[in-house]
């Protein structure tokens, strides 16, 4: 389930440029654009405080919010913002206008359920998460807050791929060409040695390292 849609005042706004973004922050407001949905862009301004407090509240980035644009009221969905990287100050907003059927792509969070009925994990492995979020095409109006995993009965060696994982309808990942790793379970570093001399199990911990290899580079790449 979505995060709870939200309301924003927002004014339009006849200039444009830097000069003028600077003055409206002087004035204690964000300057935004609202595009999409074969429409003009829209320059508008809106509170400072309130914009604020939604980013970082959390779900900002995966919640529908209707603008109030001089008294008309458009559906949309944060794209984008940009902070000051000194001062953690929210400097701009994008938003997507919201059709009846946009489609969007965002990065949805992994929550992890069921641990204590892992056998791996009671037995002191090691969640070793690859992906904390995913990218997924979905509804504009359905988008799910996160994406449950289950972990019952997963064992030291084995993996969590994106087809165990039951997705809500209209919900896809947008990597479609291999079925990616989310999590591992990972042996303990004493229980790791002694499997290694016996390496009864070496092909599926040989092809887990490759695919754990893989996701923790994209990671590297922006995921964390």
């Amino acid at each position: 389930m979505s995060h709870e849609s939200y309301e924003l005042k927002a004014e339009a706004r006849e200039r444009v440029g830097k000069g003028s973004a600077r003055d409206i922050r002087r004035n204690g407001k964000v300057p935004a654009v609202i595009y999409g949905d074969k429409q003009p862009p829209l320059p508008i301004v809106l509170p400072y405080k309130e914009v604020h407090l939604r980013i970082n509240a959390g779900g900002f980035m995966t919640t529908i919010a209707t603008i109030d644009v001089d008294g008309k009221k458009i559906q949309v969905l944060p794209k984008d913002y940009q902070l000051d990287p000194v001062r953690d100050f929210t400097m701009h907003v994008d938003f997507l206008r919201i059709g009846k059927d946009t489609i969007v792509t965002v990065n949805i969070p992994v929550h992890f359920e069921n641990e204590d009925d892992a056998p791996g994990i009671r037995r002191g492995g090691v969640l070793n998460i690859v992906r904390h979020e995913i990218e997924f095409t979905c509804p504009a109006n359905a988008i799910p807050e996160a994406i449950t995993v289950n972990l019952t009965g997963l064992d030291i060696g084995d993996s969590v791929h994106i087809s165990a994982v039951e997705l809500p309808e209209g919900v896809k990942p947008t990597i479609t060409d291999r079925d990616f790793t989310i999590a591992t379970i990972a042996a303990p570093a004493g229980l790791k040695s002694e499997e290694d001399e016996g390496a009864p199990e070496a092909p599926e911990t040989e092809l887990v390292g490759e695919e754990d290899a893989e996701g923790e580079g994209e990671a590297e790449n922006g995921e964390e």
